[in-house]
C-alpha cells in the first residue's frame, strides 16, 4: 500500500473517495507533524504508520493522498501525530463506520456512493404549502420487541401504508446520524456523515426486510433489490427514502450543527483535537471553541469549519437524495457566535439550494423572526421557513384552560392573534412558519403527564370525550391554519403518554391499542384522516389568506375566513371549547347562497356519533351582515368542536 500524491490536487474531495484503480483520502488537520491513512485497504491488512502510508501536507493544513486497489468495503482510519498527542483518528467525513460493540473505537468504512440503485427519477417534492409534516423518531417509532430493540430505518416501512392513509406529504426524521449511545434523541451526533449505526440492519436481519422492501418497490413496478445492496448497511437509509419517494412522501432530516455530542475532551477518536494539537485549552481543538451547548460548539469563526458543516448538508442532498431541512437551533449559532454564525446560515442555505433548488431549508431559532426568511442580500438567513411556536402556546393554553371547567377563562384572542403570521407576524408568505401543537420537544418526558394534547385538555380524563373533543379542536385548528402543519407520531391516534427516546424508562406510542382497535384511538385517526383529507382538498387552507372575523370569549367560540385572492373559494372555519352545543348561532358569511358543512369535529366521537350536532350538509347563508360581512346564517356548533364551511 502506498499514499502517492497522483489523483490528487487542491479539488479532491474531503474524506474517502473510491476512483478509477483505488481511493483518495484527504483530511483538514492544520497542526499536525504527520498524517497517515491506516486500514485493510486493497486488501493489505496496514494499520500501522510508516511512510507507505503517509499523506501530503499542503500549505494550507490539508493531508491527502491516493491508495491504489482501494475497494468498497475496505476499512481505515487516520493516525495522527501532533504536539501534544498521536493515535488514531476517525475520518471527520466518514460515511459508514463499523458496527462494533466497542465504539467509539470503530473504523471508517470506504464505500462507492454510486453503488446504489436509485428508483426515484420521477420523484418531486410538493410545493412549500402542500407539506404536511410528520416527525417520528426511527429508534422508536416501529418494528418488532420495541422495548428491547432500537428500531431501524426499515422498520419505519411498517407504518407505511399508516402514513399514506394519514394524508402526509413528508416526514421529518429526527436526527439520523451517528451518536454513542444506542438510545438517543438523536441531538448528539459525533460522526456528522454517517448514519446511525444502530438503525442499520446487520447479518441475519436482511431476509426479511428484503422480501417487504422488494414487495414495495413491486408495487410501483419498480426492479428489485439484492440482498447484497441491502446488506450494505449505508444503503439503508436510502433505501427509506427510495420507498418514502416512490410513495409521493418527501422526506427531511433534522441537522444539528449548533454543537457536537459528546463532551469537550471525550472520544479520543472522534474530530475533538483532530490535529492532535498541544494543551488542554478547549479553543485550542481545531474544530471547537471553549463555549458549550450540550457539546461543544462548533469554531463558526473558521472558514474550514463552516464548509465541513455545509459539506454536510450538501452531501445528504446528494447522496441520500432527501428533500430538505430542519436546521436545529440556528439561534445558538447565531447568537453565540455573532457574524461568523450569520455568515454560516447563509452560507448553508445558498449552498443547498444550489445543490437541490425543490428542497426546503426550515430553522429553528428562538424568537421565530421574519429576518430569517429574507434572502441575504436583505441581511437574512435565506432561509425557506422558520418552526414558529405562537400557534403553538395560544392552542395549549387554550387546551390548558379549558380543563379546568366550563367556567374558566379560555383566551381565545391569544389564538386569533397567532392565527395569521402575514399580517399579524410580518412573513411574507404563510407557508413561512412551521406550527405544531405536538413535535418532539413539547411532549418529550420531561414537559411533565400533560404534555399530550388529551392530557393537557382533560387531565386523567383524557381519554373520555373532554379529553378527545378538546384534542381534535386543536388538531383542526392546527390544520385550517395558515403555516406549514407538523404533527408528532401517535399524535394522530390520541397518544396520551408523553414520550421518551428510553423504553426502559419511557412509553412507546402504543400501535398494540390502535391495532387491537381500541375505540377512542381508532376515531381519532379516522378525525385525523379526514381533516388531512379537507386541508389538500382546499387551496384556501393550504395556502390561502386568513381574516379572523369573531371572538366569543364568554362562549368560547372563534371564527375565521380562509381565501384564495380572486379565485373564489371560500372556506369558513368555526371553533368552540364550549361544553354545550348551540343551536340557534348567527354567524356573518362572506357570501350569501349555499355553504357546504365540509367538515364537523363532533361526528368522531363514538364513529358514526349516534348524537352527531350539525347542520345537515348544508346551510343557507340569507340573512343581514354580521361580523363585518354582508350575510349571515344561523349554525348549529357542537360543544368542544370545529365545524367548517366552503363555498366548494
Amino acid at each position: 500500500m502506498a499514499a502517492s500524491s497522483d489523483n490528487v490536487s487542491a479539488g479532491t474531495p474531503m474524506g474517502a473517495n473510491l476512483i478509477a484503480g483505488g481511493a483518495t483520502f484527504r483530511v483538514w488537520a492544520p497542526r499536525a507533524h504527520s498524517v497517515h491513512v491506516t486500514g485493510n485497504l486493497g486488501g493489505r491488512d496496514d494499520w500501522q504508520p510508516g511512510e507507505s502510508n503517509l499523506l501530503h501536507r499542503d500549505q494550507r493544513g490539508y493531508w491527502a493522498g491516493f491508495v491504489a486497489g482501494a475497494r468498497d468495503g475496505d476499512q481505515y482510519k487516520f493516525w495522527v501525530k501532533g504536539d501534544g498527542t498521536q493515535g488514531y483518528k476517525r475520518d471527520p467525513y466518514a460515511v459508514e463506520l463499523t458496527h462494533d460493540p466497542a465504539y467509539p473505537h470503530c473504523n471508517c468504512v470506504l464505500r462507492d456512493g454510486s453503488a446504489y440503485p436509485w428508483h426515484d427519477a420521477h420523484h418531486v417534492p410538493p410545493p412549500f404549502e402542500d407539506l404536511i409534516i410528520y416527525q417520528l423518531h426511527a429508534g422508536t417509532f416501529a418494528g418488532p420487541d420495541r422495548a428491547n430493540r432500537v428500531g431501524r430505518f426499515l422498520d419505519v416501512l411498517e407504518r407505511l401504508d399508516h402514513l399514506l392513509a394519514l394524508g402526509v406529504t413528508a416526514v421529518e426524521l429526527l436526527p439520523v446520524v451517528e451518536f454513542s449511545s444506542p438510545r438517543s434523541l438523536g441531538f448528539e451526533g459525533s460522526d456528522l456523515f454517517s448514519p446511525e449505526m444502530d438503525y442499520e440492519l446487520t447479518g441475519d436481519e436482511i431476509a426479511p426486510y428484503l422480501t417487504r422492501v422488494n414487495g414495495l418497490l413491486a408495487r410501483c413496478g419498480q426492479p428489485e433489490l439484492s440482498a447484497w445492496q441491502l446488506s450494505v448497511p449505508v444503503n439503508q437509509l436510502k433505501v427509506l427514502v427510495d420507498v418514502l419517494h416512490l410513495h409521493g412522501i418527501a422526506v427531511i432530516l433534522e441537522l444539528v450543527h449548533n454543537h457536537a455530542g459528546f463532551q469537550a475532551g471525550g472520544q479520543d477518536e472522534s474530530i475533538y483535537f483532530l490535529d492532535r494539537a498541544a494543551g488542554v485549552n478547549p479553543n485550542d481543538s481545531q474544530f471547537f471553541t471553549d463555549q458549550t451547548h450540550i457539546g461543544p460548539v462548533y469554531a463558526f469563526w473558521k472558514q474550514e469549519v463552516r464548509q465541513f458543516l455545509i459539506d454536510n448538508a450538501v452531501y445528504f442532498l446528494r447522496e441520500f437524495h432527501v428533500d430538505g431541512f430542519r436546521h436545529d437551533r440556528l439561534d445558538v449559532i447565531i447568537g453565540q457566535n455573532g457574524p461568523a454564525g450569520l455568515t454560516y446560515a447563509q452560507d448553508m442555505t445558498a449552498s443547498t439550494r444550489h445543490q437541490a433548488p425543490a428542497a426546503i431549508q426550515i430553522g429553528e431559532h428562538w424568537p421565530a423572526d421574519p429576518w430569517l426568511v429574507r434572502s441575504p442580500g436583505e441581511g437574512g438567513a435565506g432561509l425557506d421557513a422558520v418552526w414558529h411556536d405562537a400557534l403553538r402556546d395560544a392552542l395549549r393554553a387554550a387546551l390548558d384552560a379549558a380543563s379546568h371547567g366550563r367556567d374558566a377563562a379560555v383566551n381565545l384572542d391569544w389564538v386569533a392573534e397567532a392565527l395569521d403570521p402575514v399580517g399579524r407576524r410580518g412573513f411574507p408568505d404563510s407557508w413561512r412558519v412551521v406550527t405544531s401543537v405536538e413535535n418532539h420537544d413539547q411532549v418529550y418526558r420531561d414537559k411533565g403527564p400533560r404534555a399530550r394534547l388529551p392530557t393537557l385538555a382533560a387531565g386523567e380524563a383524557a381519554r373520555t370525550w373532554y379529553g378527545a373533543s378538546r384534542a381534535r379542536v386543536a388538531s383542526a385548528l392546527l390544520l385550517t391554519a395558515p403555516g406549514i402543519p407538523l404533527v408528532f407520531m401517535g399524535q394522530e391516534f390520541l397518544e396520551d403518554q408523553a414520550w421518551g427516546d428510553n423504553p426502559a424508562t419511557d412509553p412507546l406510542i402504543r400501535w398494540d391499542w390502535l391495532d387491537g382497535g381500541d375505540r377512542p384511538m381508532g376515531d381519532h385517526l379516522r378525525f385525523f384522516q379526514e381533516v388531512v383529507r379537507l386541508r389538500r382538498s382546499h387551496a384556501a387552507l393550504r395556502n390561502g389568506r386568513i381574516r379572523v372575523f369573531h371572538v366569543n370569549l364568554p362562549d368560547r367560540i372563534i371564527a375565521f375566513h380562509r381565501w384564495v385572492e380572486g379565485r373564489g373559494q371560500d372556506v369558513v372555519v368555526v371553533a368552540s371549547l364550549r361544553e354545550e352545543t348551540f343551536f340557534d348561532y348567527r354567524l356573518g358569511l362572506p357570501r350569501g347562497g349555499e355553504w357546504r358543512e365540509a367538515f364537523n369535529s363532533d361526528i368522531y366521537q363514538n364513529w358514526v356519533n349516534p348524537v352527531v350536532a350539525g347542520n345537515g350538509g348544508s346551510v343557507h347563508a340569507s340573512g343581514g351582515g354580521l361580523h363585518g360581512f354582508d350575510f349571515s346564517v344561523s349554525i348549529v356548533i357542537p360543544a368542544n368542536a370545529v365545524v367548517v364551511l366552503s363555498t366548494d
